[in-house]
């Protein structure tokens, strides 16, 4: 399995840890492989509008929705 070394933390955000990881009944290295695990798991931005643009159905795609609303404003009477 894969190590991760991160240098240079702060104490204070390792003190935090240690008492959350602590809190929760775990040691530093379970309660950071979670964390990490959900950060990795979480989509991104850019990953969510991935997923919404392969979605059929719709007429104006998402990423150029803002520019052709603000395109038919502007031709407003």
């Amino acid at each position: 399995m894969p190590h991760v070394l991160v240098r240079d933390l702060p104490e204070p955000v390792h003190r935090r840890l240690a008492q959350k990881a602590a809190r929760s009944g775990t040691s530093l290295q379970q309660y950071l492989t979670g964390a990490l695990t959900e950060l990795a798991d979480q989509p991104t931005v850019d990953d969510v509008l991935d997923r919404i643009d392969e979605r059929s159905g719709g007429r104006v795609g998402l990423r150029t929705a803002p520019s052709d609303l603000d395109e038919a404003r502007g031709a407003r009477p």
